[in-house]
């Protein structure tokens, strides 16, 4: 059946997309009362409806260019359109940044972290086939152009849409964005390469003739069906061959190529057969991508031999349905489908994209080496104020930016500003954002940095220079700092008498001294220690977790505590005290209502003791001692609206549950006090809390009641 003809104008794409898509009807209409460039429309969504594209994908491409041209229709008309379409055209738009930016650059500028950026912020990759197709509709009108302005546009393509093409292996598009690039950038090369390309036209055309001819009757005569083609060789790949191999262009045996086509891959091989068994096979010229596909899905067999004549010749041999994938990429994959984004096999389609898309080298025989690159969606993709793109792992701060630009940057780091707004150290930019570090004279990081508490830093590269600042500098200062903090952390959980003698080895450290420097670090953090020390009251047998009960037991489980010399017997925790799983513990026999456990500093079971000394008796965390347990704790600072609902929310995010609160403020001094009931799991949650507390503005201290 004869294809259709393409529309040649807007008004017989009108004409065609009523029957096909209300949706593409709506927006040609619109385009043609508005002064949009015609030609390169249509062009447009011919090749959008050749790559496959849905009739929303082709809609959401005219209206960026209504969009462009009059901004006030599509600020009335584009809040009625689907969802979806407003997306696709948003991610067009997005896409213009990056234009602006490798304008912006250096000639020779590196141009990976763009390609990256824009993957990063066009969140549809359908968007990326309507840049691609826009892309070469330009560049085949672009003789039209100024010089500079024609060889400004073959920039962006050879930096960014040609390597994109190249990645999603749509080669149709690939080729011919590559040819018309190297078109305006090297004329003279291109011209000199057509020309010899012209000039042994009929010599060529003749002996490929004479090729097929030979090549149909052979694989007649072996039974297989198979059409013949004579397989164009492009421009900007014959002088990458030259310059990679330094050969002239005389001694490049790929000038003359066919293309096998067969029904089956047992075919592909069959015919291959023939091949060399008719021609002499030339060594190491031979690529099996059936067996072993290229990263980006390309398959087919390569093979090059002596032909008729004994001049060389290249043969590909592959399956219709290879080359048509071969041809469109993923496009020939899968048509998009409108309402097709909740589907589980649509999904997977996308993420397999994005894998495709990862960054990796231009050397295409280097791909499957980066398989092991994190997936874009992980990362974010930043610019500095001369347009620079860098990535970071998503949840990066400013901070971490800022030693990825350079250690002494980061080390003298003062503040940032993001899209011109001034931010704060703990700021988390997203792709796109232009990020300004603000720095002083003098190096001078500060240890909060390594405090995970405060969310200074996120990437392990940065927490580790800034640890090698702190390294430089005195020991004593470091010893210090370390016994400071340490000593702070004993008090603010209020376990002033807890045994640390064995803490050093734990960590695997010769002496105190050594665990106080680590800790000055950020080596060992107060959470870890905090654990530790309950561990370490605890039976190593004993010390796995359970899930924390729905409510604090009025009465604990009888494998909770072991109570010396007594079998199974009623215990309670003492609400004097409060002790947690890892304090020092030791039992009071009541009347009536079993051993209530208290803290062994616990001043109310002193007095007891001093009354009853034969009821006291000794008692240690059991295996049940994994449970949720109630804790008091004290906040104290200075007061400013929206404290306590800051104090409530790194409470509740903390995944701790508050059993009950209370808040006084001083009106003469401003200071403010609040303490909570809170249900903890251990004391490495509650130290994580309560540094957390701690690093909230206007917050002076954040501690675990004492015992009395």
């Amino acid at each position: 059946m004869a294809q259709a003809a393409k529309p040649s104008s807007l008004l017989q794409w009108r004409d065609r997309a009523g029957v096909l898509s209300p949706l593409l009807a709506e927006a040609v209409q619109a385009c043609t009362l508005h002064p949009v460039p015609e030609a390169e429309c249509c062009d447009v969504l011919d090749l959008l409806d050749m790559l496959g594209c849905d009739a929303q994908t082709q809609a959401a491409a005219l209206w960026f260019e209504l969009a462009r041209v009059d901004p006030p229709l599509w600020t009335a008309q584009g809040t009625r359109l689907p969802a979806e379409l407003q997306r696709l055209v948003g991610g067009q738009q997005a896409a213009e940044q990056v234009w602006a930016l490798h304008a912006q650059r250096a000639p020779e500028g590196a141009a990976e972290g763009l390609r990256r950026l824009l993957l990063a912020i066009v969140r549809d990759l359908r968007v990326v086939f309507v840049l691609l197709a826009r892309q070469l509709a330009r560049m085949r009108s672009a003789a039209a152009l100024p010089a500079e302005q024609s060889a400004a546009l073959a920039r962006l393509t050879r930096d960014i849409h040609a390597p994109l093409a190249n990645r999603l292996g749509i080669w149709q598009l690939k080729w011919e964005l590559e040819d018309l690039a190297f078109r305006y950038l090297q004329p003279d090369v291109y011209k000199r390469i057509a020309r010899l390309l012209d000039e042994r036209r009929a010599d060529r055309e003749g002996f490929i003739r004479d090729a097929l001819d030979e090549l149909q009757q052979a694989l007649a005569a072996a039974s297989i069906h198979a059409e013949l083609a004579g397989r164009p060789k492009h421009i900007y790949s014959i002088w990458k061959k030259m310059q990679r191999k330094s050969l002239d262009f005389s001694d490049l045996y790929d000038i003359r190529a066919v293309r096998v086509l067969v029904d089956n891959v047992t075919d592909c091989y069959a015919a291959l057969g023939v091949v060399h068994a008719r021609w002499p096979h030339l060594p190491g010229e031979f690529d099996d991508y059936i067996a072993r596909p290229k990263a980006n899905g390309y398959r087919s067999l390569h093979t090059a031999v002596l032909g008729p004549a004994g001049r060389t010749l290249e043969v590909q041999i592959r399956t219709h349905e290879m080359h048509r994938a071969n041809e469109l990429g993923v496009a020939a994959h899968w048509r998009y489908k409108e309402g097709g984004s909740g589907d589980a096999e649509f999904e997977a389609k996308i993420a397999w994209m994005r894998k495709l898309l990862e960054p990796r080298g231009e050397d295409d025989n280097a791909l499957a080496a980066d398989l092991h690159t994190e997936l874009l969606e992980d990362r974010v993709y930043l610019l500095t104020p001369k347009g620079e793109v860098f990535d970071l792992a998503r949840g990066a701060t400013v901070l971490d930016f800022a030693y990825l630009i350079h250690t002494e940057v980061g080390h003298r780091c003062r503040g940032a500003k993001v899209n011109g707004r001034i931010v704060p150290l703990t700021f988390q930019p997203q792709s796109g954002d232009r990020v300004e570090i603000l720095t002083t004279k003098v190096a001078d990081p500060s240890r909060d940095w390594l405090s995970p508490h405060h969310g200074y830093l996120h990437t392990a590269r940065a927490r580790d220079k800034v640890r090698a600042w702190f390294r430089r500098i005195a020991h004593d200062t470091n010893l210090a700092v370390g016994r400071s903090m340490f000593e702070r952390e004993l008090k603010r959980l209020a376990l002033s008498t807890a045994d640390v003698a064995k803490l050093p080895a734990h960590f695997h450290l010769k002496n105190h001294d050594e665990l106080l420097v680590s800790l000055a670090l950020g080596e060992i953090t107060p959470g870890q220690i905090a654990r530790v020390l309950q561990e370490a009251a605890q039976p190593p047998e004993m010390t796995q977790s359970a899930p924390p009960l729905a409510a604090r037991p009025a009465t604990l489980d009888h494998a909770a505590l072991s109570i010396e010399g007594i079998g199974n017997l009623l215990t309670t925790l003492a609400r004097c005290c409060q002790p947690l799983p890892g304090d020092p513990v030791r039992g009071f026999i009541t009347r009536g209502r079993g051993v209530s456990v208290h803290r062994a500093d616990c001043t109310s079971l002193a007095r007891l003791a001093r009354r009853d000394p034969d009821r006291v008796i000794e008692v240690t965390w059991g295996s049940a001692a994994s449970q949720a347990y109630e804790v008091d704790i004290e906040i104290r600072g200075y007061d400013r609206k929206g404290l306590q609902k800051d104090v409530t929310s790194v409470i509740s995010n903390a995944a701790t549950h508050i059993i009950a609160s209370s808040s006084r403020m001083f009106a003469r001094s401003g200071e403010v006090e609040m303490r909570f009931t809170l249900r903890v799991r251990d004391f490495e949650q509650l130290s994580t809390l309560l540094g957390k507390l701690h690093a909230l503005p206007n917050v002076v201290e954040a501690r675990r009641l004492g015992v009395g």
